[in-house]
């Protein structure tokens, strides 16, 4: 049926794999693990124990650069690392250089970058992407469809609606000064954006701030507000009751 596995792989106890499954050169895939039909794990990968793997999965990917892009990959990129007990759904692309931490769910056709640091216990929704150079910390939420632009970093316990779009690019692609100030957005501790939000280049959410649904945020947003509109204004404060110190039982 096509198989191959690699001499130099290694697989642990009570593992299993699909049909048609390609597990290349030094992989190293931990105990109890389930690997789906038909999916790729690229050269050096390291997968921890009790790891779930979707059918058509690919891990490890090499990234593609284009001689117009801004973005250069080294020739030497680390392979992908997947901790413990995380779940991967089908047809997700993981590239190499990626590294995610324990207990996460990375849902069906998500896409993860190179470059790439997610921590634990996180939720990575269906059809989600994650560009290169982003960093996610712990228990944080990321739905269905949302866009994550390279250069973002996202901090623990913060939550992104569906259908989010974030930015990183002011010149959108003309003047060279562009060069200078691609940047993604920041999200605080335990900040949130609502559904079918866009958050522009360079932009801050503190700590605890909320940025209501369909917004269009222009301006850093400080701690414990709550903005809307289109650009975005402050409306009122975070209620007490939702700030994540009272919350973090449910978490």
């Amino acid at each position: 049926m096509g198989q191959h596995i690699a001499e130099t792989a290694t697989i642990g106890k009570n593992s299993v794999y699909g049909f048609n499954c390609i597990i290349m050169d030094n992989v190293h895939i931990g105990q109890n693990c389930f690997i789906g039909h038909n999916v790729v794990i690229n050269k050096g990968s390291e997968i921890g124990d009790n790891v779930r793997i979707g059918d058509n999965t690919v891990i490890g990917k090499q990234p593609l650069s284009s001689p117009r892009s801004i973005f250069k990959f080294d020739s030497d990129l680390r392979p992908a690392m997947i901790g413990d007990q995380c779940q991967i759904g089908a047809s997700v692309i993981i590239y190499m250089q990626c590294e995610i931490g324990s207990n996460c769910l990375i849902a069906d056709l998500a896409t993860i970058r190179e470059n790439v640091r997610i921590g634990d216990l996180n939720i990575i929704g269906r059809n989600v992407a994650v560009e290169n150079y982003v960093t996610i910390g712990d228990r944080c939420k990321l739905e269905t469809n949302c866009y994550i632009t390279a250069y973002s970093k996202i901090e623990d316990y913060c939550f992104i609606a569906p259908c989010v779009a974030t930015s990183n690019d002011n010149y959108m692609g003309r003047d060279k000064e562009r060069f200078k100030h691609f940047k993604g957005i920041t999200m605080k501790r335990g900040s949130r954006i609502g559904i079918n939000s866009t958050i522009l280049p360079g932009i801050i959410i503190q700590e605890d701030a909320m940025v209501a649904a369909g917004s269009l945020v222009t301006k850093d947003v400080p701690s414990r507000e709550v903005w809307q509109g289109s650009p975005a204004k402050a409306i009122r404060k975070v209620p007490e009751k939702q700030l994540l110190k009272n919350n973090l039982d449910e978490k």
